[in-house]
């Protein structure tokens, strides 16, 4: 866990994927279609991503493993808490909040 909260830390938006996971890169847009610059991290390309992977699972109950975002470095889950977030309109308040985003005009 240490190693998850050191890669977190004095970053907005973290999110924890897999180069080959679709449902990461339909998170990944949607972050990023709010005008975020997330810090990604592809575990199954870096040297101990598995680890990570482990954690994010034994210590998150993060299920499946990932997507796993972080927003202002609080936990958010996985996708279907992100996408719930944006059904709800929560989730461009939470990225100003953390400061990911800047300006945000809701219609």
């Amino acid at each position: 866990m240490d190693t998850i909260t050191s890669m977190v830390t004095g970053k907005p938006v973290v999110i924890f994927s897999r180069s080959t996971s679709d449902m990461s890169h339909s998170i990944v847009s949607l972050i990023t279609g709010y005008g975020a610059n997330p810090t990604v991290y592809e575990l199954d390309q870096i040297p101990n991503g598995q680890a990570i992977e482990r954690a994010l699972v034994e210590q998150l109950k993060c299920k499946p493993s990932v997507p796993a975002v972080f927003i202002g470095q609080q936990f958010v889950g996985g996708a279907n808490q992100v996408m719930t977030l944006q059904l709800r309109n929560q989730l461009a308040p939470k990225l100003l909040a953390a400061n990911a985003i800047w300006l945000w005009n809701q219609q």
